[in-house]
């Protein structure tokens, strides 16, 4: 998937590009709400608009950033503390705060805003209510973030906004423009690098129904970064209103922007680092799961649930405060749920019955997004060889035991003295045993071929909860060695009951 990265040349740009006039106001009302209400909306004695596109070490050297922090979290702690809904200028700068903290570890770089822009499609038709499409009629669209604070790592010079323009008749693209001023897009580094580290990114943009009366259009888009992730979810909400002389999307009927833009906002993310997980029998998981919502939301639900093999069960819900775990030990930390967004579900002591999807759903006073995550357990086999007899030939047996999944690979091999090793064919196996928990035990069984001195033969066991393959090797005497010591050892058995008998005499 192509994306486009662009950067406000003069860092911290306004998101909402031609609406000058809009920002000078919503900044005006905001300073006169802080010297009526005392809160605190500045930097020291700068003004927050003025900082725009400052570094956090910058702001350490200024004064007005270390000194909020020593006093208990600085602005962040003066924004969360706030009761009264945040505007659109309020929210934006919590985002910077929250980014700007997240920095403190790593002064050197700097916090810079960029648009990021996707290739996704639109599923236009088969709508059903509950927030979800069904049908699969999807064409090309594109979406732009804009504005997403990222951290610089010295790759984001030379890149510049998202300009867009007119709508063509011929046209049939869809472009949305999605300001993401209330809400926090976490790891947008991952969207901004992916083609650099051999990654895609799928997105994908459906309808969205609410039983409301509220004259607005909402869309769900879900964005997925192969390999380890981030996916995130978004609720984007646009007017639907079209002001005078306003031009309307030919197939989708909302208002355009002038740069032909469909202009919506998020207004809810949920997002999982954690989209496919594997972790071993017995040990700890965390099933990572984040939100953000729009100020003026609020949270009602989070459910954690699991499906495996066509049937689903409930594992954990906080409802209002209220805890429920249907499975043992299923914990979440409602203070980090409340105070962070973070809806991680922690299980111990993991056994089989836990592998399966699990499904995080956060649900607000007005909407509802969800991600999924696929959970694998795995177990590491045991692998012990063995001689089955002590005759001529002798059997070699190597047990493989207590592994999961089941597919499991075995490979034997010979190797004389001072030579590489050869694969062995000819090999059987015993039929395949599951214990009590669930894991697997097979046996595989081989008889050696006679060879020289040295001669050493290994059992090799390749899984996927093994890093690399597991071997174990044993030394084949000689059969001359073998006749040779078996008739002594036949020999010294009979003198010595020759020599009880004489004794007994």
């Amino acid at each position: 998937m192509k994306r486009t990265l662009e950067r406000a040349p003069s860092g911290f740009t306004d998101w909402q590009g031609s609406h000058d006039d809009s920002q000078s106001e919503s900044e005006s009302a905001l300073r006169t709400e802080e010297k009526a209400t005392g809160r605190q909306g500045w930097f020291g004695e700068t003004p927050l608009p003025q900082l725009r596109g400052t570094s956090q070490q910058e702001l350490v050297q200024k004064g007005r950033w270390g000194e909020g922090q020593e006093q208990g979290g600085g602005c962040c702690s003066a924004w969360l503390s706030r009761a009264a809904p945040m505007g659109p200028e309020e929210g934006w700068y919590l985002l910077l705060c929250l980014a700007l903290s997240g920095a403190a570890a790593d002064p050197e770089r700097q916090w810079q805003a960029v648009d990021v822009v996707l290739d996704c499609f639109l599923v236009e038709e088969g709508r059903n209510l509950g927030g979800f499409a069904g049908s699969r009629n999807m064409v090309k669209a594109m979406l732009v973030l804009r504005q997403v604070p990222v951290l610089d790592d010295g790759s984001l010079e030379g890149f510049i906004d998202f300009q867009g323009g007119t709508l063509a008749k011929d046209n049939p693209s869809i472009t949305f423009e999605a300001s993401v001023n209330l809400v926090q897009i976490p790891q947008a580094e991952a969207l901004l690098h992916a083609d650099c580290n051999g990654k895609e990114v799928t997105c994908e943009i459906s309808y969205y129904f609410l039983q409301t009366t509220e004259k607005a259009a909402w869309f769900i888009t879900n964005v997925q970064v192969s390999g380890e992730g981030p996916d995130i979810s978004m609720v984007m909400k646009t007017p639907r209103d079209a002001e005078n002389g306003a031009v309307l999307h030919p197939t989708l009927n909302l208002p355009l922007s002038p740069r032909g833009t469909v202009q919506t906002t998020v207004e809810l993310q949920v997002t999982t680092q954690t989209p496919s997980l594997s972790l071993l029998l017995g040990s700890s998981a965390s099933l990572h799961c984040g939100f953000s919502v729009a100020p003026g939301l609020v949270l009602t639900s989070v459910e954690w649930r699991r499906q495996h093999k066509g049937s689903g069960q409930m594992v954990y819900r906080w409802t209002k405060g209220q805890q429920h775990a249907k499975r043992e030990g299923a914990t979440l930390e409602p203070e980090q749920l409340l105070l962070a967004g973070d809806a991680s579900l922690t299980l111990p002591s993991l056994t089989l019955k836990d592998e399966g999807t699990y499904i995080c759903q956060i649900t607000t006073s007005l909407y509802q997004a969800q991600q999924n995550i696929h959970f694998h357990i795995q177990a590491s086999p045991k692998v012990r060889l063995s001689l089955a007899n002590k005759a001529v030939p002798a059997t070699l047996v190597c047990n493989i035991a207590g592994y999961y999944p089941l597919d499991m690979t075995v490979k034997w091999t010979r190797e004389e003295l001072g030579g590489a090793p050869i694969l062995v064919s000819g090999a059987s196996f015993s039929g395949l045993r599951q214990s009590s928990d669930g894991t697997y035990s097979i046996s595989s069984f081989l008889t050696p071929e006679p060879g020289p001195e040295g001669t050493t033969y290994t059992c090799q066991i390749t899984h996927i909860s093994l890093e690399q393959p597991l071997s174990v090797s044993t030394w084949i005497a000689p059969p001359e060695q073998e006749t040779t010591f078996g008739v002594l050892f036949a020999s010294g058995l009979f003198l010595l009951a020759l020599l009880f008998l004489g004794l007994q005499r």
